[in-house]
């Protein structure tokens, strides 16, 4: 789907809040209240708007701990117990397959160094982990939970 400079305007007010209704939202961005209603279902409908979520204050869920967690495994991925675990395992937040001298690389969000330091000794007990490294996250610059819009041009 084509996105335009309306659209553009649109998803940027819906990722500040997207609980806003569509009458503030038609009047941020100009446009009447039926234009706007259809344009967020197009997006939704297209895939453009993947899903609305609440963003959690780790800290208010005893979550005190986040780090990186990379991991290198030897033989075929895809036969790997690495991917299931990650899948069954709640404080893994993401695991992206990467580039470079590891194979994967997982954030995760644990209580403390105790429940961090089971969990990696659970990842490298499974069948096909080779080697696992961490590294404890301190501080965050910036983060964004989602792609910036811009309009097709």
């Amino acid at each position: 789907m084509a996105i335009d400079v309306i659209d553009e305007k649109l998803l940027s007010v819906l990722q500040e809040n997207a609980r806003i209704s569509i009458s503030d939202l038609s009047k941020k961005i100009n446009l009447s209240l039926s234009a706007v209603s259809e344009r967020v279902k197009k997006l939704e409908s297209s895939g453009v708007i993947k899903q609305y979520t609440a963003i959690l204050n780790p800290a208010s869920m005893n979550k005190n701990l986040i780090s990186l967690v990379m991991v290198s495994i030897t033989g075929d991925p895809k036969t790997c117990e690495f991917s299931k675990f990650v899948k069954s395992c709640n404080s893994i937040m993401s695991c992206s397959r990467v580039t470079g001298n590891y194979d994967y690389i997982a954030k995760i969000c644990t209580e403390n160094q105790s429940t961090l330091q089971i969990i990696i000794d659970d990842i490298k007990k499974l069948k096909g982990v080779s080697a696992v490294y961490s590294t404890v996250l301190l501080d965050d610059l910036k983060i964004n939970y989602s792609v910036l819009p811009r309009a097709n041009k």
